[in-house]
């Protein structure tokens, strides 16, 4: 599943709610934006395939519940999501956003 951030009729809290739930806890996520406004989970992760990239999120470990169904029900968690993806498009204030 992707976002684009550009589209205000994707890019709505619903949307990201189920981004987070379509992603595997089981192992290592990371939400990156391209250039182009595409959010999106990606299991390569880190510092690894970062052509293209406008920012990332920082590494959610696997386990560590950021993702899937329990994740995706977390109302905080993800209104916290959409604001840093929000705050962040056009303009990231860094490629790299850990602090959220």
């Amino acid at each position: 599943m992707q976002i684009d951030l550009n589209n205000p009729e994707q890019f709505t809290l619903e949307a990201v709610r189920n981004l987070l739930a379509a992603g595997n806890n089981a192992v290592h996520n990371q939400l990156r934006v391209n250039r182009s406004g595409i959010a999106w989970l990606s299991q390569v992760v880190g510092g690894r395939e970062l052509e293209g990239l406008a920012f990332r999120l920082e590494t959610w470990s696997a386990g560590s519940g950021c993702v899937g169904e329990q994740a995706a029900q977390d109302e905080r968690w993800v209104m916290q999501v959409f604001n840093v993806l929000k705050a962040n498009w056009p303009k990231p204030v860094s490629d790299y956003i850990d602090l959220y």
